[in-house]
């Protein structure tokens, strides 16, 4: 078994049951994104880039993920926690889940990620 899916599977309820359905949702808007354990955490890639990462912690789980500051619309739900360049959207409970602002993040995540080194590295300049 996958270790990611094993920190999935090892959680007591309600997180279990809130990261079965956050799975769910990520691999029905990104079917070719890959699920890997990374710094102990579930971490969704695709195309080798990262999507979004899980991780319960205190009494709820975070869908954590990047380029907040490009989302248009939901942004009352994002919760920053004192992060710099991470948002999430925080759950108690499986009903607190939102299916559109969830799908509406990871479309817009996979928007952006779709080519992320435009906006950080120059081209290349030729070598003469």
């Amino acid at each position: 078994m996958n270790p990611a899916e094993a920190y999935i599977l090892k959680q007591q309820e309600p997180y279990k049951s809130i990261l079965l359905q956050l799975q769910a949702i990520v691999e029905a808007v990104a079917p070719d994104s890959e699920l890997l354990y990374k710094w102990r955490i579930p971490f969704y890639y695709c195309n080798g880039i990262p999507l979004c990462y899980f991780n319960q912690s205190k009494d709820y789980v975070d869908l954590a993920f990047w380029h907040f500051d490009q989302m248009d619309a939901f942004t009352e739900y994002f919760v920053d926690a004192n992060r710099k360049s991470i948002r999430s959207l925080r759950y108690k409970s499986v009903e607190d889940i939102n299916d559109e602002v969830v799908v509406y993040v990871l479309q817009k995540q996979l928007e952006i990620n779709t080519n992320p080194f435009k906006l950080i590295l120059k081209p290349k300049q030729s070598k003469r």
